[in-house]
């Protein structure tokens, strides 16, 4: 059994794609760290430069003929940093997205402001408006259930640095709810607030707990904190 995991030897630095460091990879799965600013998958206006365009061509090394390919699992925000899972097989993808509600996703925000409760879970209802942009509504019939548990691990004059559980997967999730909360994630344009000298969106998906789709291993992934968000932390 453990011999269908077969972990492939990484490419060298140079060889990977531009934007992804390579986590893991094996005959079902490849796991990547995204930086900021790259989409996971194309839109209206970006077709070629997003982390599944460029994965594709990873995988098949060069070959255009090959029939290797991966298959999206999850997302992650434009920019959003971090960990992405991909399979590389149709029911790699189909039972990581069955299980993926039962696995462990941790992230880390910089949010404006000092947070009065120190750890807790914010549990709301998002819908989404004709603008694309979410938010929360008072009821179940019009949106869909989101938790995201929250604990404060460092302070400054000006900002919180937050561990975050992402209980449930919705667009935008974490986001919207620390914006309605009045903590809003330090760069975020779309629900926070514009600020100079800010360089980034300060969301990174740091670590995530999954069973192997074949051999049903316990694995966990990593990815390294943000300099960015120790520099914020210190300003």
């Amino acid at each position: 059994m453990m011999e269908r995991q077969n972990k492939i030897k990484s490419s060298p630095k140079k060889y990977q794609p531009r934007g992804l460091s390579i986590l893991y990879e094996d005959l079902d799965i490849l796991v990547v760290d995204k930086m900021s600013g790259l989409l996971t998958v194309s839109n209206e206006t970006v077709k070629e430069n997003t982390a599944y365009h460029l994965l594709n061509k990873f995988v098949k090394k060069g070959n255009q003929k090959s029939r290797k390919r991966i298959f999206i699992v999850h997302r992650l925000d434009r920019d959003t940093s971090g960990i992405l899972v991909f399979a590389k097989s149709e029911n790699a993808k189909r039972y990581l997205q069955e299980e993926w509600h039962e696995f462990k996703k941790t992230y880390y925000a910089v949010v404006d402001g000092a947070l009065q409760e120190k750890q807790g879970v914010i549990s709301t209802y998002l819908t989404e408006n004709s603008a694309y942009k979410m938010y929360s509504v008072d009821n179940s019939v019009k949106g869909k259930l989101a938790k995201t548990g929250y604990k404060v691990v460092k302070e400054s004059k000006k900002y919180s640095l937050l561990e975050i559980d992402l209980l449930t997967g919705r667009k935008n999730q974490i986001r919207v709810q620390l914006s309605e909360k009045g903590y809003p994630i330090v760069g975020d344009k779309k629900y926070g607030k514009k600020e100079k000298g800010i360089k980034r969106l300060a969301l990174h998906a740091a670590s995530i707990t999954i069973l192997h789709p074949h051999t049903k291993e316990k694995m966990t992934f990593k990815a390294k904190f943000p300099t960015y968000f120790k520099l914020l932390l210190n300003s």
